[in-house]
């Protein structure tokens, strides 16, 4: 399939290309999920076990997620971290621990080597994903990619970000819908973009980050997660390769977008739905 005059269609990522992921065949969707940021060892380990008790009984090929730091406040009082290598141990705790995979995202070419050494995936942020030099430097360490749409891109624009992974010599690598800016405040998922996406590369769709509300006169993003299984549902419906949920036991307190993240006691009986969902659209694909 051609694209335009420049670029072919790029394959679907080998998912066996992530250590650990496990359940490939079950033929579901995958899942990233965790805490938007690592606030401390307990509650990571806490949610990690957590969802990786649901994940294995529904037979979900699961990536533990958290951020390391946060790089993208709008306020400078707000919380960024508990230490970047501090939070990265946890992270190669938490995947030597229980022998998952994780991801982490990065914000400049020095944490793309930093990073690398104690994570399987690395996620490029939405508001980042044009910045060619941390690309090119995330692709050479030759871990999976995770490209994060902008909100201020078109699907169709995302073929260039994912070129950048394959001419740095890296075909690992994956497109994450997280929403369109609507106005100054919202966010809006456009489902057509999906086929688009799916046809550069393997896609997820960022469920959590796509219902906030940002750019509050208060500095610190609202959010809509009442919303959350409405829009995951469409994603399963609209063939998404891949879910991207955070969760918490605790949101309200959570440090980091607990206004948008799922309460983690209300992640299995979605995920279970989901997968009922799946299934139906399986078969008709059969």
């Amino acid at each position: 399939m051609i694209i335009n005059d420049k670029f072919v269609k790029i394959l679907s990522m080998d998912l066996n290309s992530i250590t650990n992921l496990r359940h490939l065949k079950s033929d579901n969707f995958f899942l990233i999920a965790g805490p938007c940021a690592i606030e401390g060892e307990e509650m990571a380990f806490r949610i990690a076990e957590k969802t990786i008790e649901i994940s294995d009984k529904l037979n979900i090929p699961y990536i533990f997620k958290g951020s390391f730091k946060k790089a993208n406040r709008s306020r400078i009082d707000s919380f960024t971290g508990i230490g970047d290598l501090k939070a990265l141990k946890i992270l190669k705790k938490i995947r030597d621990h229980f022998n998952v995979p994780v991801i982490t995202d990065i914000h400049n070419v020095t944490d793309a080597n930093l990073a690398a050494d104690f994570v399987d995936v690395l996620q490029i942020p939405a508001f980042l994903v044009r910045q060619t030099d941390l690309l090119v430097a995330a692709a050479k360490t030759n871990k999976v990619i995770n490209l994060k749409k902008g909100q201020f891109m078109s699907p169709e624009s995302m073929q260039f970000a994912v070129k950048k992974i394959v001419d740095s010599g890296n075909q690992n690598v994956m497109i994450t819908d997280r929403g369109t800016m609507f106005g100054y405040q919202d966010l809006v998922v456009d489902f057509r973009g999906i086929p688009t996406m799916k046809s550069y590369a393997t896609t997820v769709l960022d469920v959590t980050h796509s219902l906030q509300k940002p750019n509050q006169t208060s500095g610190v993003t609202g959010g809509l997660p009442e919303m959350i299984e409405t829009i995951a549902r469409a994603g399963v419906v609209n063939g998404v390769d891949g879910l991207f949920i955070e969760t918490h036991f605790d949101p309200k307190n959570a440090l980091s977008d607990g206004k948008n993240m799922l309460p983690i006691d209300e992640l299995e009986e979605i995920l279970e739905r989901l997968v009922s969902i799946r299934k139906t659209i399986n078969s008709f694909n059969s």
